[in-house]
């Protein structure tokens, strides 16, 4: 099988060579995104490899003319390529799956981050302020926490959580019933008017973009900490932003942010960030921001690189694919 892997970051590229040589495979990398200009350069290649670039129709098409038989996406979403168009042009798409640890470390992070104020507490330590007044913290075993989405991370965050001893309150479409004994099952509704925290762990999909909104939160507590690690549409901005600005919110802590792909994994300093709502949340002392850097592992990175290969080499030799999409 001959592959090409496009946006191949220097820390990706070991393994890349580490897994392209076990499982015999000609690999070709490439540094930058792939675009319907570079499309091209897939000629001869049975599949490609990428991350979060967006794929549209147009360059989808010009791979199955350079006969590019199946995409791997090096990431658990797939929001970013035009499935529709995938499905008419009969161009199978498979996503990974990855140690579900490093993201569910990283939210009970920003948890505790947020609880303990530590935006402020860092920012002002940089100018020397270290007294006391406005960092006085919350204990997590206080605090009732509401899982939305249950799914592998969620699951891993609820079982991170049972050691502080907090209440634990899930949503979920599929209630599993070997978390019944550490959770309690809730509707929606129930789950934002009771839980002092809340974290997000579901996809991205029509059905759950702005799944919190203006409605959503004024249903919260008073002072609620949100905690979003999954994808920026999940979350309405504008309302998340009215929300801290009327202290509905208490704190916010976002790893991942609405309209982020133009700005995020890119060095921008020296440049004015057509984001004006980024501009505001980053000014608030009570909201930590974060680049979509909660995956980002030395165990998560290694799995991205060996599934989406091997994904590849499953579907072109015909075995089943336990990470395809369509």
């Amino acid at each position: 099988m001959k592959l090409l892997a496009y946006n191949v970051r220097g820390d990706e590229a070991a393994f890349f060579q580490t897994f392209a040589k076990k499982y015999g495979v000609e690999l070709h990398t490439l540094p930058y995104s792939p675009t319907l200009e570079n499309a091209g350069n897939t000629e001869g290649c049975d599949a490609v490899s990428i991350v979060t670039s967006s794929i549209t129709k147009g360059i989808l098409e010009r791979w199955k003319a350079s006969g590019i038989r199946y995409v791997s996406t090096r990431t658990i979403g797939y929001d970013h390529i035009d499935i529709e168009a995938a499905k008419s042009l009969q161009i199978p798409v498979s996503t990974v799956n990855y140690t579900q640890a490093s993201v569910a470390e990283y939210t009970v992070m920003l948890i505790l981050m947020a609880l303990r104020r530590v935006k402020t507490i860092m920012t002002r330590g940089l100018v020397q302020d270290f007294s006391l007044a406005n960092v006085r913290g919350r204990e997590l075993r206080t605090c009732t926490v509401g899982i939305i989405g249950a799914g592998r991370i969620g699951e891993a965050v609820i079982h991170r959580l049972r050691g502080f001893g907090c209440k634990i309150l899930v949503y979920t479409p599929h209630p599993k019933e070997e978390l019944a004994s550490l959770v309690s099952f809730v509707p929606l509704d129930e789950l934002l008017q009771e839980s002092d925290v809340i974290s997000l762990h579901v996809p991205a999909t029509s059905e759950t973009e702005h799944l919190i909104g203006e409605k959503e939160i004024e249903a919260m507590k008073d002072g609620v900490v949100l905690i979003n690690a999954a994808r920026g549409s999940l979350i309405d901005t504008k309302a998340l932003i009215g929300g801290l600005e009327a202290g509905k919110i208490g704190a916010a802590a976002l790893d991942v942010l609405e309209n982020e792909k133009r700005i995020f994994y890119k060095d921008c300093k020296y440049k004015v960030l057509s984001n004006r709502e980024l501009a505001i949340l980053q000014s608030m002392p009570n909201v930590i921001i974060t680049p979509h850097t909660a995956f980002y592992t030395d165990e998560a990175v290694s799995d991205m690189v060996e599934y989406s290969i091997l994904s590849c080499q499953y579907e072109l030799q015909g075995k089943e694919n336990p990470w395809r999409v369509i």
